[in-house]
């Protein structure tokens, strides 16, 4: 039942960083594909419906970890404060920016507002990857799993570390490359050019940037955190995950010079699941390690409540999640095609 609940958390981690993603992305390359006002409205409004109902999955991806983990909850969220506290505050200035901006015609009052989006989405996808990089290389836990981690110390992944060093340095950039690229992709499929085009172009831009990123993180990541390469060398079969998310990456690029907009958009999509699941397996059955000693890591194990009470949720589970799932589905297929501005809305 604990690897039941594992598969799933990781499995609304990952459609969050998939969805939201994409949104993050194009905020952090608003100022790249739009150069007018109006071509400025065309790129939110591409994000406009979808956008609040994205961040469902990482509620509910909160919520999940919170009753079938709830050992993992209580050290990380205390562990993690300060990280916690700024993406809490980025969200709320990403929304309040995409909500905000078009309130008053003022040459002063869009442009803060366009900055406020632009610089929240870049740091939102910078501290999501220095989070999961916090994750993987672990933390310096006690005999009763709490930690406490500075925003930095010096800068290295030693048995002190802070929540910056250049290993999660490293992850939270490889983040934002991705992110970015991810959502340059979105914006070429949702408009005409030429948004569209100037899409595309950063879109070509940044995926260079992933794949250099992506082969360092992985060497790094290896070095770092010894369970991972001893994990895909028990269960080689755990190399299909790596394997996906190369071909995606490698496929979006593809596919994007043929001008296949969806595809290539699926292709990231890959490539972010492939990722994920990567780290996922790898860190199994892990879910917090120790850098100071393995035995005090936080595992599926001693972290997740007692297995009526998994049992029992799942019951609950299975039905939200299907609401959420069948609200997320009519979203995207009511607002399905390129967009068009109107006189009202973003």
């Amino acid at each position: 039942m604990e690897t039941l609940w594992f598969c799933l958390v990781a499995f609304m981690i990952a459609m969050y960083v998939i969805l939201d993603g994409f949104d993050l992305g194009v905020g952090a390359t608003h100022f790249c594909t739009a150069r007018s006002e109006a071509e400025r409205r065309q790129v939110i409004r591409s994000i406009g419906p979808v956008w609040d109902g994205n961040e469902v999955w990482l509620l509910a991806a909160g919520g999940t970890l919170y009753f079938a983990f709830p050992g993992l909850y209580a050290s990380s969220f205390s562990g993690f404060y300060l990280p916690l506290m700024i993406v809490l505050w980025l969200l709320i200035l990403r929304g309040a920016a995409i909500e905000f901006r078009s309130h008053i015609d003022n040459p002063v009052w869009k442009p803060f507002w366009d900055f406020v989006f632009t610089g929240a989405s870049a740091l939102l996808a910078i501290f999501f990857g220095a989070a999961l990089g916090n994750v993987v290389r672990g933390a310096p836990l006690d005999g009763s799993g709490r930690f406490f981690l500075p925003l930095w110390t010096d800068f290295r992944p030693g048995p002190q570390p802070g929540i910056l060093d250049w290993y999660t340095a490293l992850a939270g950039l490889t983040a934002f490359l991705a992110l970015a690229h991810h959502g340059a992709l979105w914006v070429a499929l949702k408009t005409e050019p030429p948004v569209g085009d100037r899409a595309r172009r950063v879109a070509s831009l940044a995926w260079y940037g992933v794949l250099g990123m992506t082969l360092i993180l992985t060497g790094a990541t290896f070095r770092v955190q010894p369970h991972v390469p001893e994990r895909f060398a028990l269960n080689p079969w755990g190399y299909i995950f790596p394997a996906l998310a190369l071909a995606g990456l490698l496929w979006s690029t593809l596919l994007r010079r043929r001008g296949q907009d969806r595809p290539a958009f699926l292709a990231s999509c890959a490539y972010l699941a492939g990722m994920l699941a990567s780290v996922a397996f790898g860190l199994y059955p892990s879910v917090l390690p120790s850098n100071t000693d393995p035995n005090l890591s936080l595992t599926i194990y001693n972290t997740a409540a007692g297995a009526y009470g998994l049992r029992v949720a799942l019951f609950w589970w299975i039905p939200g999640m299907a609401l959420v799932a069948l609200y997320t589905a009519f979203v995207y297929r009511r607002w399905a095609g390129k967009v068009r501005l109107e006189e009202e809305g973003y």
